[in-house]
């Protein structure tokens, strides 16, 4: 649940496992599926954008911070309990794409700075979230991975240029094509994460960086945040009807399908190229 001393919010989240709240001049937004350590499903996935749209408008509010329930995770990645009815057809893989997509973007897009506050595990679609913020803080106990080769399916093009934009092309290759999990202090020797620290004393980090935003010019900050985002823009030449075609022929591979039968049933899975 949100601090017993959080201000009554004007925030209301359309589902229980996203929570929403104000302090002082922050909006927090919280993935509260803990059960399913935090993974993000359908529901949680649409709630993101209405809120953040919301805050743009909201002159009182200077910084979205997002944060996963309990200590033990961040996000731990999509909700695999949907797959069989959310991805597993072509129009169904369409939807859920966009979907997330809307959801990623506007997070990356929001007028106002954003502030990702990770404990514990952040996989996958958790990583996700943490990259398209402006702004990483890691507890120690935090542990990063994008498991997307473990499981034989496709990779946004978005998710993998904020990647590629924080860390670089060959930092993003290792953690791509190994997908194996790193500790905070390595995420912030690559740059992945921007600032690490206890875990106790992550809360006072955070309100370091809250603190900062309510104080500093908002319009100075939106101008470097838009003029930054416009140096980053993607080559008028590139194809991307081609970088959609090959995610999408990742969703039909037999590998896919093997994959995700594999993580159901706890096993290694045995990936063909098809």
């Amino acid at each position: 649940m949100p601090p017993q001393d959080a201000t009554p919010s004007a925030y209301a989240s359309p589902t229980e496992r996203v929570q929403a709240w104000t302090e002082a001049s922050a909006l927090h937004i919280r993935f509260n599926n803990p059960a399913r350590h935090n993974a993000l499903s359908v529901e949680m996935w649409q709630a993101v954008p209405p809120l953040l749209a919301q805050a743009e408008r909201d002159p009182a509010i200077r910084v979205v911070v997002f944060s996963g329930a309990g200590d033990k995770t961040f996000v731990s990645g999509a909700d695999i309990s949907q797959f069989e009815d959310m991805r597993a057809a072509r129009e169904a893989v369409k939807q859920y794409e966009a979907m997330a997509e809307e959801a990623l973007m506007a997070i990356y897009r929001c007028a106002k700075p954003t502030v990702a506050c990770i404990r514990g595990y952040c996989i996958g679609g958790g990583v996700n979230v943490a990259i398209s913020c402006d702004i990483r803080l890691a507890g120690d106990d935090a542990t990063f991975a994008i498991p997307a080769a473990r499981l034989g399916l496709g990779y946004r093009l978005s998710a993998l240029k904020n990647l590629v934009n924080l860390v670089g092309v060959g930092v993003a290759k290792d953690l791509f094509f190994t997908a194996r999990r790193i500790d905070a202090a390595a995420a912030l020797a690559v740059g992945l994460v921007t600032r690490v620290a206890p875990a106790a004393e992550l809360p006072a980090l955070l309100e370091e960086y809250t603190s900062a935003f309510a104080a500093n010019a908002p319009l100075t900050i939106h101008a470097g945040k838009k003029i930054i985002e416009a140096m980053l823009e993607d080559d008028a030449d590139l194809d991307r009807d081609l970088c959609r075609r090959l995610i999408l022929e990742c969703f039909e591979s037999e590998d896919y399908a093997e994959g995700r039968r594999a993580f159901l049933e706890k096993r290694k899975p045995v990936f063909r190229g098809k």
